[in-house]
């Protein structure tokens, strides 16, 4: 049987992550997609063997904010187009969303903002949420009428249920488990609305996590006290066809070249 391999993983930085052990984890993967998030660094920013590892098809979408957000798509096979950003002015350019065409599939990596309560940082959390479900939704609408599925790969920032975070009672008032962005995230996920659907969830439905980002601060990571915020959201037709998904978490706190941890999914195709 044919497999599709992909992975997502938020690197915090890509110049840092290639210090960690980014290019032997990538040397070492299997996967046939990869979608990175925060890359926080234009292509003319990074080692050439960072920028262009060999063996792939690589796109950036920086930020024109420098030094800030940033996606990339890697693929094995050269895309058959590539798009950045969504039709809206305020995040055509902000370095948050970036897909490409496949046969038979369109790929995105997203990086929605994080937020913090209070702030202007929420407010734009809550403009792209707004801006990004009706893309979203005429995205797989059009696929649909293409023949094409859709997987939209990348770090939400919200932990959508209660198993997807370790400490969600102390979080209920905190930036990525507020009731407005799970009730968002629930939408995304609706059948009668954005009609996509969660494919480690659906793959581990009475799991708690597993959890793919842990803060650096404290021992969080030692303690298994993470969030589930890095998601691989797919149309229906491909979400029937994963077969495993699993975190790549590292051995060891030292092991770690993210506070992320790669998601991978193998699909049949």
């Amino acid at each position: 049987m044919q497999q599709l391999t992909v992975t997502t993983v938020n690197v915090n930085g890509l110049r840092a992550a290639a210090k960690k052990g980014y290019l032997p984890w990538l040397a070492g993967t299997a996967a046939d997609v990869v979608c990175l998030q925060e890359v926080r660094a234009e292509e003319a920013q990074l080692p050439a063997e960072v920028a262009r590892p060999a063996g792939w098809h690589v796109t950036y979408a920086p930020a024109e904010a420098k030094g800030r957000a940033g996606v990339a798509l890697l693929t094995r096979r050269e895309p058959e187009a590539v798009r950045v950003g969504f039709d809206h002015a305020e995040f055509k350019a902000s370095g948050r969303y970036l897909e490409a065409d496949l046969p038979g599939l369109t790929v995105a990596s997203l990086y929605l903002p994080s937020g913090e309560v209070g702030t202007e940082r929420q407010d734009e959390k809550e403009r792209f949420m707004a801006a990004f479900l009706p893309y979203l939704t005429g995205l797989r609408q059009r696929a649909a009428a293409e023949g094409r599925e859709v997987l939209v790969c990348g770090d939400w920032n919200i932990a959508h249920r209660e198993a997807d975070l370790r400490n969600w009672r102390a979080n209920r008032a905190n930036s990525g488990f507020l009731p407005e962005e799970r009730a968002w995230l629930g939408r995304v996920l609706d059948p009668a609305d954005g009609g996509y659907t969660d494919v480690v969830r659906a793959l581990h439905p009475d799991q708690e996590g597993p959890y793919s980002w842990w803060s650096y601060r404290g021992r969080a990571f030692d303690n298994g006290t993470g969030w589930r915020i890095d998601y691989q959201i797919a149309t229906p037709g491909l979400a029937s066809r994963a077969v495993k998904a699993h975190v790549e978490r590292a051995a060891t706190h030292a092991e770690r070249w993210s506070d992320h941890a790669p998601v991978t999914v193998v699909y049949s195709r």
